[in-house]
């Protein structure tokens, strides 16, 4: 028998609009859901079962006092455990800040939070991560590392492994993760899933525990393209207290998902199908690529000479961002707080970090200290921000020829977990496809495409197309992955 969480989100939250179900009946399958599936997969630190029931109890009995309800009408969304939600355990995967009742509790929401209840959406928990929103594994988790429903040897991708594996193991109907440098994408990719970052300033980020401030960016995951478009209608919007939100309308997102896609241009970069790309994924975007010219589009091929410095870029800007950030968890406002024999404040700061932060969060923020630091400044982070500017008039001159950019999103299918866990470099690798849309601020879109074919060492696994617009185009983004789904050999795969 099918349950309402098999089903896309616009079609529950129309059933709970009209009464054919009641918000707590969808609630308590997902309740359910978890509670049967995730103490394998273990995509969720926080679990807030009374809460979410007395939000669906609240969506029922505002449908029966006849007032109109919002677009995610008793729709269960996981949360990122990097966004503040009020009473609720934040720990960021982080041992600095704790789980269960010891743990941090936000005073607030985030904005997407708040927007997400005003939609009427019900909040069953909060997801794991890589600690601070740093991996690409989700195996960077100070408590433990979530398993890949098609397969649970391997990842899920990081860093929203957590959010991304609640809605393709069919656990939520919808999540909400951030993407850094690939962090919705790639585990998006990874497990069969819709996930989507918006343009820089489209989403607001007030309430989100920052990474890298000038690249984070919050987004949706759903089990289909419409799915993802309406909540980001919900989500998106500007925002007075984010200094970088936007003040653009926010677009018809769902609308668009039933527009033709004939005419729009789709540039194929010569770039990211080099050396490093599984020949396996390569057929299969290549083949999604070929029914989007089926459709209508028009293909062609372009070329992004800067591409690859993206890494490289990347792990200066961002690290460095994150030095800065992670300064604020020193023991003394709020999490961990380890006392020294001597009382000396530099100690209680020092023994607090080294014992609150996992090793992939001290190799960042040493590597940030280090090319923040006075005679490497101009040598490392101000190079690279010219080499930034570089990659996103990559960007700009492609659009002027095309209207979208279809890509892989990981150059490999799953890994298996530990496999690149001790290879640091061959672990930021797996994000190659996916930074540059992130140090140029575009929106970018990974949806499911045919599965690697299973062979003697590997099941059949996850692919996914990514696909890039210029900034504040989601519209036509979602428009030409709308296209693609209806014909996509993945459309009707699901993870048991």
């Amino acid at each position: 028998m099918q349950s309402w969480l098999d089903r896309p989100i616009a079609d529950i939250a129309a059933a709970v609009t009209r009464g054919d179900v009641s918000a707590e009946e969808v609630t308590r399958a997902s309740l359910a859901a978890i509670e049967t599936k995730d103490p394998a997969l273990r995509a969720f630190l926080t679990v807030s079962s009374e809460t979410a029931i007395a939000q669906a109890r609240a969506v029922d009995a505002k449908r029966l006092r006849g007032e109109k309800l919002g677009k995610l009408a008793g729709v269960p969304v996981a949360l990122k455990d990097a966004l503040c939600t009020r009473g609720v355990p934040t720990t960021c995967a982080s041992k600095i800040l704790a789980r269960g009742e010891r743990g941090w509790h936000p005073p607030y929401d985030a904005t997407v939070v708040a927007r997400l209840k005003a939609a009427d959406a019900v909040l069953p928990g909060k997801a794991n991560m890589d600690e601070f929103a740093m991996g690409s594994s989700t195996e960077n988790s100070a408590y433990f590392p979530t398993q890949n429903p098609w397969d649970r040897s391997r990842s899920p991708g990081g860093s929203s492994g957590g959010s991304a594996v609640a809605v393709a193991a069919r656990m939520t109907a919808g999540a909400l993760g951030s993407d850094t440098g690939g962090s919705i994408r790639q585990p998006a990719a990874f497990t069969n899933v819709v996930g989507v970052k918006p343009t820089y300033g489209r989403v607001s980020r007030f309430g989100l525990v920052a990474f890298a401030s000038s690249l984070d960016q919050i987004g949706p995951f759903a089990a289909d393209v419409r799915g993802a478009a309406r909540i980001l209608e919900a989500i998106a919007g500007h925002d007075a207290n984010d200094a970088t939100s936007l003040t653009d309308p926010v677009g018809a997102y769902e609308a668009a998902c039933d527009k033709s896609p004939r005419g729009i241009r789709i540039g194929v970069p010569e770039e990211y199908f080099a050396e490093g790309l599984d020949p396996d994924v390569a057929a299969s975007v290549r083949a999604a690529i070929d029914e989007l010219g089926r459709a209508g589009c028009t293909i062609r091929p372009i070329k992004l000479p800067h591409t690859s410095y993206a890494v490289a870029t990347y792990y200066v800007v961002a690290t460095a961002e994150a030095s800065s950030n992670l300064a604020r968890f020193d023991g003394v406002r709020f999490g961990l707080r380890i006392e020294p024999p001597r009382g000396a404040l530099t100690d209680m700061y020092g023994q607090t970090r080294d014992a609150g932060f996992g090793d992939e969060v001290k190799r960042r923020i040493m590597l940030g200290t280090y090319v923040l630091s006075a005679g490497y400044y101009d040598a490392y982070y101000l190079k690279a921000q010219r080499v930034r500017t570089l990659i996103r008039r990559d960007f700009e001159q492609a659009f002027a020829e095309v209207d979208v950019i279809a890509t892989p999103t990981s150059p490999v299918p799953p890994f298996r977990l530990g496999e690149r866990l001790n290879d640091p470099l061959s672990m930021y690798l797996a994000d190659v496809y996916t930074l540059p849309a992130s140090l140029a601020g575009l929106p970018a879109l990974s949806l499911p495409c045919a599965p690697v074919p299973a062979r003697d060492d590997r099941p059949a696994l996850p692919v996914g197309l990514q696909l890039m617009a210029a900034p504040l185009d989601e519209e036509r983004l979602f428009t030409a992955a709308a296209a693609f789904e209806k014909v996509s050999p993945a459309r009707d795969l699901a993870a048991r």
